[in-house]
Parts: C-alpha cells; sequence; structure tokens
C-alpha cells in the first residue's frame, strides 16, 4: 500500500523542542524529494521545508529558518523534522508530501505549542 504515515506530534511549551518523523511505505522512497507542509486552524496550507533525495538540497520557509531542520533516512524510508524555539504560531497539523508535486500526503500529526 503506497503511503506516508507521520507520527512525533503534541503539545510542547512556547521555546520547546519536538522531532517528528514520516515513514513512507508502497514506493521507492530514495527517488523523490519530499516535502513538509503545515495548516493551522482556519488557513490554508503552508510550505514549511523541502528536501532533496540525497539530502542535497534543504529549502525552509522564512518562518521557520534557523528554528527547524529537516533530515531523511533512505535506508529506513524516514523523513525528519526537527523542530525548536517553538512558537504558538507554530501550532498546526503537520504533513508529509510526496515531491514537489505533492502528489501524495499524509494524515498529519498534530503540534500543539502552549503554555
Amino acid at each position: 500500500q503506497v503511503q506516508l504515515a507521520e507520527t512525533g506530534g503534541g503539545l510542547v511549551q512556547p521555546g520547546g523542542s519536538l522531532r517528528l518523523s514520516c515513514v513512507a511505505s508502497g514506493f521507492s522512497f530514495s527517488l523523490y524529494d519530499m516535502t513538509w507542509v503545515r495548516q493551522a486552524p482556519g488557513k490554508g496550507p503552508e510550505w514549511v521545508s523541502l528536501i532533496t533525495t540525497a539530502s542535497a538540497d534543504r529549502d525552509y520557509a522564512d518562518s521557520v529558518k534557523g528554528r527547524f531542520t529537516v533530515s531523511r533516512d533512505n535506508a529506513k524510508n524516514t523523513l525528519y523534522l526537527q523542530m525548536s524555539s517553538l512558537k504558538p504560531e507554530d501550532t498546526a497539523l503537520y504533513i508529509c508530501a510526496r515531491g514537489a508535486a505533492y502528489d501524495l500526503w499524509g494524515q498529519g500529526t498534530q503540534v500543539t505549542v502552549s503554555s
């Protein structure tokens, strides 16, 4: 079955950290660039980060640059997002997506930043 499954979300205080994971199955993960997108309540999707197939290039939205780090382990078919210095405005459903065309989405993992 072709799918993406995110884990690692939760409730964290401002300034805290979380690491999200996205496990891919049913396709050749190493052949695809991968993307993180987030959606806050009442807002449209916001692109967060992209990592290329061999991790040579990593791009970030200005809103998370310097605080978030995207990585991947192709041997484990897993994409990661390390988030630090979290802010309340980072509260959102975090979703991993395949490629720059987002042709496959996971169901997301909720991150809530609140004191």
